[in-house]
C-alpha cells in the first residue's frame, strides 16, 4: 500500500505557482483577513478556485484579483457571469474603488478589469486577454456541455485564470475536474484516471480510489479553496452567522392517501394539473403581505399565471430581452419591485437578493443545486432577518420534495467532506503566502574586528 500512495504522489500534478508575490498590505482595503489571504494565494498561484460559499465576500475577492492582475501586467482581465450579474458587479466595484468596465463585446475591452455575460462570450476576441475570471463557474459541471468545452479551449493560452463558484461538485466529486481542466492543471480523464474507479455498471458513476483519496484531496487543495465560514480556515467569523431558515410545504390537493411513484412524464401532467391551484396558493401569500416576495417557478404558464394572480408582481422569463431582464432583476434588488416571479434557471445564480427574505416555490424541480443556488439568493451571509421559504406542490408529483432533501443531505455531507479533508493542506498553501520575518532584538554589544583600516578609523 505504501508503494502504491508513494507511486501516485510521484505521479500527481500538484498546481504549480504561475503568478507572482504580492504584499497583503498592498491588497484592497476592503477585504477582510481570510479574503485578502486568499487573495494573494490565488495571486501567487496564477490559476486558482475559490469555492466559498455565498456571502463570503467572492465579488470583492476576484475583484482584487482581477484588479492586481492588471496593475502588475498593464493587461485586460476578463469576468465572466450570469446574466445582469454584470451591473451588480461594477457597483460592488465602485464601492470598493474598483473601476469596472462592462462590455458588450472585444471593441469595449480596456486595460484593467471587464465583465460580460456567458451568452456574449463569442463577441471577443479571448487570444487578447491576460486574465480572466469565471463567476458562477458551476457553468463547467457538465463535461459533455458544449460552453465548458468552449470556455476550456479559448481561455488555455491565458496566463492568469481564477474560478469561483459556491457548488463546485453538486452530484459528484469528479466535476471538480472540469475546473482542473479550465485551470490548466490536469485533464478531467486524466484525474479520473489516477483518482477514482469506475463502478463497472452502466451507471458511469466514479468513486474516489482508496489508496489515493488523501493525496487527492491534497492535490485539489495545491489549486483550489473551499470553505463555508471563515472558522473553517481558522479565522474569525464575527458576522457571518446564517440566520434561521424556515421552510414550509404547502401540498394544494392533499388525500392523505399513499401516492404511487410516478414517472417524470406522469409528474410532469400532474403538475400541469395543478398549475391553477399551486398558483392561486402563492398568490395568496403575497397579495397578503406588504413585504418583497420572490416567487421561483419552472414552466412559462406558471409565470404567466402568477404575474396575473399577484398584484404588483413583474415576471422575468427567458425570452425576453436582455435589457428587459437585468432591469427587472436590478430593480427587485433596489426595492423597486414588490414582487418577481422568474426561473432558478434564469436568476438563481449570481445575484445578491438580501433585502428579500421571503421566497415561494412554486413547485420544485429534481435539480438540487438550482434549488440551493436559489435558496441563497436571500439565505445568506449579512441577511438581517429570518428567511421564509414555502414550497407549494402537489400531492401527485410525489417525492420530489424527499428527492430534494436527499440530494441536500448529499451535498452538505460532501461539502463538509471536502473543507474538512482539504482543511490544513490550504491552511499550509496560505501560509506560504504569508509574509514570515523574524524579530531582530540584539542583545550582544558589537565588537569592531580589529583591521588596520578599523584602527585608522577610530
Amino acid at each position: 500500500m505504501q508503494q502504491y500512495e508513494e507511486f501516485i504522489s510521484a505521479k500527481s500534478k500538484m498546481s504549480e505557482s504561475h503568478g507572482f508575490v504580492i504584499d497583503a498590505g498592498m491588497l484592497n482595503k476592503h477585504l477582510f483577513d481570510f479574503q485578502r489571504d486568499i487573495v494573494k494565494w490565488a495571486l501567487a498561484k496564477g490559476k486558482a478556485a475559490i469555492f466559498a460559499d455565498c456571502g463570503l465576500g467572492k465579488t470583492l475577492m476576484q475583484l482584487s484579483w482581477a484588479y492586481e492582475i492588471y496593475l502588475h501586467t498593464g493587461g485586460s482581465v476578463l469576468i465572466l457571469a450570469p446574466l445582469a450579474v454584470a451591473a451588480q458587479t461594477q457597483s460592488e466595484g465602485e464601492r470598493f474603488d474598483i473601476p469596472v468596465t462592462i462590455c458588450e463585446s472585444d471593441d469595449d475591452i480596456v486595460p484593467g478589469v471587464n465583465i460580460t455575460n456567458y451568452e456574449k462570450l463569442g463577441r471577443f476576441n479571448t487570444d487578447n486577454l491576460i486574465g480572466v475570471v469565471l463567476d458562477e463557474s458551476s457553468i463547467l459541471k457538465s463535461f459533455t456541455g458544449k460552453v465548458r468545452t468552449d470556455l476550456i479551449n479559448r481561455f488555455s493560452n491565458t496566463p492568469y485564470r481564477l474560478a469561483c463558484t459556491a457548488t463546485p461538485a453538486p452530484n459528484d466529486y469528479m466535476e471538480l475536474g472540469n475546473h482542473a481542466e479550465f485551470l490548466g492543471i490536469m485533464s478531467r480523464n486524466e484525474m479520473l484516471s489516477m483518482y477514482f474507479t469506475h463502478d463497472g455498471s452502466d451507471t458511469a458513476k466514479w468513486r474516489l480510489k482508496g489508496h489515493a483519496e488523501n493525496t487527492f484531496w491534497e492535490w485539489m487543495a495545491s489549486w483550489a479553496v473551499v470553505l463555508d465560514n471563515p472558522a473553517s480556515l481558522g479565522y474569525e467569523d464575527d458576522g457571518y452567522e446564517l440566520p434561521e431558515l424556515h421552510v414550509h410545504e404547502i401540498v394544494v390537493d392533499k388525500t392523505g392517501e399513499d401516492v404511487p411513484t410516478l414517472s417524470l412524464l406522469e409528474r410532469r401532467r400532474a403538475r400541469k394539473a395543478s398549475l391553477e391551484s399551486r398558483c392561486r396558493a402563492a398568490a395568496d401569500l403575497v397579495n397578503a403581505s406588504n413585504e418583497q416576495w420572490l416567487v421561483w417557478c419552472d414552466l412559462n404558464d406558471e409565470s404567466t399565471t402568477l404575474k396575473e394572480m399577484i398584484d404588483l408582481a413583474e415576471d422575468v422569463k427567458g425570452s425576453d430581452k436582455a435589457t428587459r431582464k437585468q432591469g427587472m432583476m436590478l430593480g427587485f434588488g433596489s426595492g423597486f419591485l414588490k414582487c418577481l416571479v422568474t426561473k432558478p434557471s434564469i436568476a438563481g445564480f449570481g445575484m445578491n437578493w438580501q433585502n428579500c427574505h421571503n421566497m415561494i416555490f412554486v413547485g420544485l424541480s429534481d435539480s438540487y443545486e438550482q434549488y440551493y443556488q436559489a435558496l441563497r439568493r436571500c439565505w445568506r451571509f449579512g441577511q438581517k432577518h429570518e428567511v421564509n421559504a414555502y414550497i407549494v406542490i402537489s400531492e401527485k408529483e410525489g417525492a420530489v420534495k424527499a428527492n430534494i432533501e436527499r440530494k441536500e443531505a448529499d451535498a452538505i455531507k460532501m461539502r463538509d467532506a471536502m473543507i474538512a479533508l482539504t482543511r490544513d493542506a490550504v491552511r499550509t498553501e496560505l501560509s506560504k503566502t504569508r509574509r514570515e520575518a523574524t524579530e531582530y532584538n540584539p542583545c550582544v554589544p558589537m565588537v569592531l574586528p580589529n583591521w588596520a583600516e578599523m584602527r585608522a578609523v577610530i
